[in-house]
């Protein structure tokens, strides 16, 4: 069957249209993926190169899956020349072949927040700053949003409007701040992931040529989630797609829920003034949820003035009416909430089909003591990811000093780990005189003398020491795969040897993830092989992690359990049942958001948090709330006023949900037959990252059940099972000391008893 088949009237028109520049406005759950994945198929299909065609989103996952369904469509072999990923990826691949017009080297470092924190810590303290008002975060987001802006740090200290703001916040030297910021990253040979759009655009409005073949490269654009760009990443998209304009939009401006990372929804809502003759395309048909789900969503979101109209409708069952309850406490509706999943899981409902949602992450707290009492198993969605986990970010720093040796953050990070009798003095001494001398920390011990370090003869070899060890990994850097590299540079800095020598729980628990680190190198190293690539050098994988999103990072372990999330992360994402808590005044809407334009964007919010409910939405508040150290008396949100009466079923103060008396009309699905279909709960699986899928099969290997094996790590155990299952070949075993561990086959490295 031809796969424009499968498309919707309003999705086939808007797959097909490629005649000029034109906006996609796709409702919650109107299929924009699909329309996305087939017009660039239909593209490739007209004789288009996928050489000639970007593609960008806001996380790597939805690129990667992108491509998948594409080259499921087209084939491999094509679809593997797609420029596709997030700005931030296409903006680094760009950067990485033109960054000496910029005045840096390919191998520049990218720095992650907690990096630019460290450098703006230690600016302040060196500017003798007050710590308490100059605090890192307050500053990096000022420094964030002019970058956003394209202001320089001279722009920005001529810009009345931001430095009114600075003086008016206490921190009038913000503007110095970040000129000094940008003066070390670029000693670093650094950049932060602002620079990366900032950057970007500085190369192409000052390089004419190199912009003019990018034009020639990118024939056909396409952009994601287009209300959630910028105004560099805006300009960006408009300076790549002239001057032909063969531009396709697709976003929602009813969930435009981004304005504090920059976000601007004007991009999207003057699209069509700013690009003649362009075409809107309305996708309105919701497959996702029920009738009453979105109408009542339509009745909250039609109070925004500043939208493009659309009326969005499901065909599906018409389904419970939205469940309002109002509690006397926080408590009681923590308490309420997992009594009732409890419920719903004895009714049927896995428990990943499960989803509460809160304004602030502090409200999670009451309701994971009450799960925690109930023994409900949950997840955090986008707590802690892997790639922040301390022994994770040193194993990292080492090899971002071996790629550049002038990374500063990733030196202080390293240069007494393993310990080697390298201390803070010596650390701070080291700094001070790279800062005299403007240069990094590295070339300040490899030239002690002509920097004027002041440290001792017996600290001095210390430090020649390492410096020795680390040119010696930048020699062999750019000639061994990522993972021959990685494996070596662990080995022989000691790393690996320190973990193994702890074998307490949590030192078990620091070599796993060292290990399994390892595995993910391996892992990038053979999927850009079989994606044709010959040499995978450590860069590549340096640019994968940096640009990680929460959304891209992998669950521990596949037990099911609910999610927990603020509204902001549940975006993109979806569930069979959603609680949607904590409904009050300056709660939601925060108490930060007064000004008309600032309700609408909490407004739209509260949309996006009713869409992600497929069949049933609870909605729940309370009349008094600890915050702030202190109990408050609370007042209904203004946004319940909002929805139309008649998609609510409102209780007033009670100590359990009443069950739905809502019922569904004859010709909607059974509830059974819906808990049969997999596709959905397969989908939404894969958004939280979960895994629903718990089917195995037998997988040929050494290892039967019953032989006894030995692990370099945990020692003697017993094999439980050997099989296949989420496209890896597992063993699970009874280890003598540690207990059951299941382990991936290929990395497992076990040896008989």
């Amino acid at each position: 069957m031809n796969y424009l088949d499968q498309l919707n009237a309003a999705q086939r028109a808007a797959v097909e249209y490629n005649a000029g520049p034109h906006l996609v406005i796709a409702g919650a759950g109107s299929g924009k993926t699909r329309v996305l994945t087939y017009k660039i198929a239909y593209l490739l299909e007209q004789g288009i190169h996928a050489g000639h065609i970007l593609a960008l989103t806001f996380t790597n996952k939805a690129a990667r899956e992108m491509k998948s369904r594409i080259a499921n469509l087209v084939g491999e072999q094509v679809a593997r020349y797609l420029w596709m990923g997030t700005f931030h990826s296409i903006c680094t691949r760009i950067l990485r072949q033109e960054a000496e017009l910029l005045g840096y080297t390919r191998d520049f470092t990218i720095y992650d927040t907690t990096d630019s924190k460290s450098v703006i810590k230690h600016i302040v303290k060196d500017m003798q700053l007050d710590e308490k008002t100059y605090k890192p975060n307050v500053i990096l987001s000022r420094i964030s949003l002019a970058k956003n802006q394209l202001l320089s740090p001279t722009s920005y200290s001529s810009n009345r409007e931001y430095t009114m703001q600075d003086r008016f916040a206490r921190i009038p030297e913000v503007s110095r701040i970040y000129m000094e910021y940008n003066r070390r990253l670029k000693a670093c040979n650094a950049m932060d992931f602002d620079d990366l759009l900032f950057m970007t655009n500085t190369l192409f409005k000052k390089n004419e040529d190199v912009l003019r073949k990018y034009q020639d490269y990118f024939r056909y654009i396409l952009v994601d989630e287009y209300q959630d760009t910028n105004y560099s990443q805006y300009l960006i998209v408009k300076r790549l797609a002239e001057p032909d304009n063969h531009i396709c939009v697709v976003g929602d401006d009813a969930q435009s829920i981004y304005s504090f990372r920059g976000a601007n929804i004007e991009n999207i809502l003057t699209f069509q003034k700013g690009y003649a003759d362009a075409k809107l395309f309305k996708l309105e048909r919701n497959y996702r949820s029920t009738q009453t789900i979105v109408n009542a969503a339509n009745s909250l979101i039609r109070h925004n003035r500043g939208q493009i109209p659309k009326a969005v409708y499901s065909e599906l069952a018409l389904g419970d009416r939205l469940q309002l309850t109002t509690y006397m406490s926080d408590r009681d509706e923590g308490k309420a909430v997992a009594q009732q999943v409890k419920i719903l899981y004895r009714q049927g409902y896995d428990y990943e089909s499960i989803a509460v949602m809160y304004r602030t992450n502090a409200q999670s707290r009451v309701i994971e003591d009450e799960l925690r009492h109930l023994g409900i198993p949950y997840r955090i969605y986008g707590g802690m990811s892997f790639y922040q986990r301390k022994e994770i970010k040193d194993a990292i720093a080492y090899f971002r000093l071996a790629v550049n040796p002038d990374d500063n953050e990733a030196f202080a990070r390293v240069i007494n780990y393993p310990l080697r009798g390298i201390g803070d003095t010596t650390l701070m001494k080291v700094r001070e005189a790279g800062r005299q001398a403007e240069c990094s920390m590295m070339q300040v011990i490899c030239n002690p003398e002509a920097t004027q370090l002041d440290v001792s003869a017996a600290t001095q070899k210390k430090l020649t020491a390492f410096a020795e060890m680390i040119n010696g990994f930048s020699q062999r850097v750019a000639t061994t795969d990522a993972y021959e590299f990685a494996t070596m540079m662990m080995r022989d800095t000691g790393v690996m040897r320190e973990a193994k020598a702890d074998t307490s729980q949590e030192g078990i628990a620091r070599l796993e993830n060292l290990e399994e680190m390892l595995a993910g190198i391996h892992e990038f190293v053979d999927q850009q092989l079989r994606e044709g690539v010959t040499f995978v050098p450590m860069t590549e994988f340096l640019s994968e992690v940096s640009l990680l999103t929460d959304q891209d990072e992998k669950q521990e372990d596949n037990q099911p359990r609910i999610t927990l999330l603020t509204v902001h992360a549940a975006k993109g994402l979806e569930f069979k049942v959603t609680f949607i808590v904590g409904l009050e005044e300056n709660l939601f809407p925060s108490q930060f958001c007064q000004a008309p334009k600032e309700i609408e964007e909490e407004r739209r919010l509260l949309y996006v948090a009713i869409t992600r409910a497929m069949e049933r939405c609870y909605l729940t508040n309370a009349r008094q709330r600890f915050r702030n150290g202190q109990t408050q008396f609370s007042s209904p949100s203004r946004f319940l006023k909002d929805i139309d009466t008649c998609y609510l079923q409102q209780t007033q103060t009670m100590s359990t949900f009443p069950q739905p008396t809502i019922k569904v009309q004859p010709s909607a699905p059974s509830f059974s037959s819906s808990l049969s279909s997999n596709a959905k709960l397969k989908s939404v699986s894969k958004q939280v990252g979960g895994n629903t899928s718990k089917t195995r099969r037998e997988v040929r290997s050494e290892w039967k059940k019953q032989d006894r094996v030995v692990h370099k790590v945990f020692g003697a155990g017993l094999v439980l099972d050997v099989y296949h299952e989420n496209d890896n070949d597992k063993i699970d075993i009874q280890f003598d000391t540690v207990g059951k561990k299941t382990l991936l086959l290929t990395y497992a490295k076990l040896t008989r008893e």
